[in-house]
């Protein structure tokens, strides 16, 4: 085995989990992590929802599928040995018309043939007993779906990474990458000060500006990374025991995006939500936030076109949701129905990188892209938290 230098792109679960991977299979390497931000898992790592997918939705063989499965049981057996919080909640996929219950059958072939544990389907008599509040006409209960505190795992890992003596450098953007004869050079900004720096090998877990750094590399301009802010509010606390666990909708393939649902998290508050909104800056966590170059290249993507076409009325429905609170308390209401308007307050917001092909497909499996010594995580949206160990893994593997 040779050794060498490594860098990692992008300090948050992924890209930690990389480098942690790299310094156990490859003892003898020299592994640096960059990042731009001024501290570790800034973005998609710490903006979602806490939840450790067990693997109900996704299709059977597919890397999502696989690596959720397996990326579980590691992320269980690591918030222990850590001591992160780690609470099987459970889960609840609920049906709440004719038309979801049909859909709900192939929910529950797709858990089955993943390997997902206890799955159950219950009527509304089992739901009852699972959520108190809820209502349905039937559900998947999932009970070993779970939450955790996904910034500490990010922390957690970065002690690993430094402490295993590998090196992370925050405050260090990533600006241009060039392909020597043997291995690759990356120039790195700090501050206004420029660095070249020599690898043998390059790993981009670049989140939400990942099509560009592949681009850098040589890497193809299909796909590409459209944002989509996702908004929450928040249950009152009072009446946080409306919800044990975690409440989901069933699926519609129709829609891109799950809808909203109610999110128990470690410190015992409740998420309503997301919505998903067309983000006007790629790190746009608020309304008013606009990067004129992200928007820009949005909107000239040719794949955009035909999204908005088909998409158009729920795009329109998400943003009058996003200013009103009543329009969440309506959706959350299909689910349970004691929830008021009043019980509903301010919330966080993430921005989910989306991957969309020319031909205006959203991308949904996990994309490893390999370009020569660079090896760069083309689409990673959930459950890319949950299944982080297990992708580490999967990367390392291929450049071994």
């Amino acid at each position: 085995m040779t050794t060498g230098r490594t860098l990692v792109v992008g300090a948050g679960l992924v890209g930690l989990a990389v480098a942690r991977e790299l310094q156990r299979v490859r003892p003898d390497d020299e592994v640096v992590v960059l990042d731009k931000e001024g501290r570790v898992g800034a973005h998609q790592s710490s903006h979602n929802s806490g939840v450790v997918h067990a693997g109900v939705y996704y299709p059977p063989g597919s890397l999502k599928a696989r690596l959720c499965r397996r990326g579980v049981g590691l992320l269980r057996d690591y918030t222990s040995d850590k001591c992160i919080t780690y609470d099987e909640v459970g889960k609840v996929v609920v049906a709440v018309d004719r038309a979801d219950e049909q859909r709900l059958a192939e929910v529950h072939h797709r858990s089955v043939a993943n390997g997902v544990p206890g799955i159950t389907r219950v009527g509304p008599d089992g739901l009852r007993d699972l959520e108190p509040h809820v209502r349905g006409r039937a559900a998947l209960h999932s009970p070993t779906t779970a939450i955790t505190d996904f910034p500490a795992v990010a922390r957690a890992l970065a002690d690993d990474v430094t402490g295993g003596e590998g090196r992370i450098l925050l405050g260090h953007e990533v600006v241009a990458i060039r392909h020597r004869r043997v291995g690759v050079e990356v120039l790195v900004d700090q501050a206004g000060e420029r660095t070249r720096l020599a690898a043998d090998r390059l790993v981009i877990c670049g989140g939400l500006h990942v099509d560009r750094l592949a681009r850098m590399a040589g890497g193809d301009p299909d796909p590409r990374i459209v944002p989509f802010r996702g908004e929450y509010h928040l249950l009152a606390p009072e009446r946080a025991d409306l919800v044990r666990g975690l409440v989901y909708p069933v699926p519609d393939p129709s829609l891109p995006f799950l809808g909203v649902h109610l999110t128990r998290r470690v410190d015992g508050s409740v998420d309503v939500g997301p919505n998903a909104v067309l983000a006007t800056a790629r790190e746009g966590y608020r309304l008013r936030d606009l990067d004129a170059r992200d928007l820009a290249e949005t909107l000239a993507w040719p794949g955009m076109r035909p999204v908005a076409a088909r998409h158009w009325r729920t795009g329109a429905a998400e943003v009058i949701g996003s200013l009103s609170a009543h329009r969440f308390a309506e959706a959350a209401r299909r689910y349970v129905p004691e929830l008021r308007d009043a019980d509903l307050g301010p919330g966080g917001a993430g921005v989910r990188a989306q991957a969309v092909g020319r031909d205006g497909q959203l991308v949904d499996d996990f994309v490893i892209e390999q370009i020569g010594p660079v090896t760069a995580v083309r689409n990673a949206p959930s459950p890319a938290a949950t299944s982080s160990l297990a992708i580490a893994e999967e990367i390392v593997a291929r450049l071994v």
